[in-house]
């Protein structure tokens, strides 16, 4: 007959025997990293190369990534959100399918504008031929680039004109997937969800608060806005809404997430005028 111990032992060695693969899997070494230290990018008629790069890295990106590329830099105990784990080959910004790596062209644009809410700043004061090269030291990190090739870019169909009625739609679309829950109704980032969100690594996680007047991580044009919930923000609880709303759509709730946001448009204009009311998440399927 098994002693409480005895069971508690066999418990223990599968809880480790589990984690120690999906730890190590992460963890890789210097020498794992440098035999992809050929890794090219490749941003419009500039190539970029990982040993033309690492000067710069040291000088701007190493205190928080870490000189593994793992996040773990001398500046991450006091960085929040936490910095990115290159090693695992998860970004958040991408015009690529949930799930599939980025094109150097994401990676390039993301040096540049930073993350806004976040330690990382635009390093637009950098060269595009440093900038491509860092792409390129950003990418050894992870053996994902060795085996996968970046995901094909969705096709973002043209802006239509806004309309009344497109609002409206946009603030049932809104509803219906049930945005509130994480952003509140009013975009306040205080749904009944926002308190516990954690993105993959288990990290606490904030939606984001459309009506703070910050810019949206992954770019602030509508092209922008619609991309990130056709493609997902990866790493993060924030899902791809391809397979959930219509190309016509994901246009409406561009339009409608304008209206919940601190800037002016013309949107939140229109809504005003309208006496637009905040979704109701009590209301029947398709009667906001």
């Amino acid at each position: 007959m098994w002693t409480s111990l005895q069971k508690w032992s066999l418990l223990l060695g599968a809880a480790v025997a589990v984690a120690l693969p999906l730890n190590s899997s992460a963890q890789l070494t210097t020498q794992d990293i440098d035999v992809r230290n050929g890794i090219a990018a490749h941003v419009g008629s500039i190539t970029g190369h990982v040993k033309d790069a690492k000067g710069t890295y040291r000088r701007y990106c190493v205190g928080c990534h870490g000189t593994l590329g793992d996040g773990e830099g001398e500046n991450e105990p006091w960085v929040d959100p936490k910095p990115r784990n290159f090693q695992l080959g998860v970004f958040k910004c991408r015009s690529t399918p949930t799930g599939t790596l980025p094109t150097d062209e994401d990676l390039f644009d993301t040096i540049a504008r930073g993350m806004d809410r976040s330690n990382m700043p635009q390093w637009s004061h950098l060269t595009k031929q440093e900038r491509v090269d860092l792409v390129a030291y950003v990418k050894h990190f992870s053996p994902r680039w060795t085996n996968e090739k970046p995901g094909t870019p969705i096709t973002i169909p043209p802006e239509p004109e806004v309309t009344a009625d497109r609002i409206k739609a946009g603030r049932d679309v809104f509803a219906r997937v049930q945005c509130w829950k994480c952003h509140g109704v009013l975009g306040m980032a205080n749904g009944p969800s926002a308190s516990t969100l954690t993105d993959d690594l288990g990290k606490p996680i904030l939606p984001y608060n459309f009506t703070e007047g910050a810019r949206p991580k992954c770019g602030e044009t509508d092209k922008d806005i619609y991309r990130i919930f056709m493609t997902g923000l990866d790493g993060t609880p924030m899902p791809s809404y391809a397979d959930n709303i219509k190309p016509d759509e994901a246009w409406d709730l561009v339009f409608y997430l304008r209206t919940l946001m601190a800037q002016h448009s013309k949107e939140k204009g229109m809504a005003k005028s309208l006496g637009l009311k905040p979704v109701d998440p009590n209301a029947p399927a398709g009667q906001q």
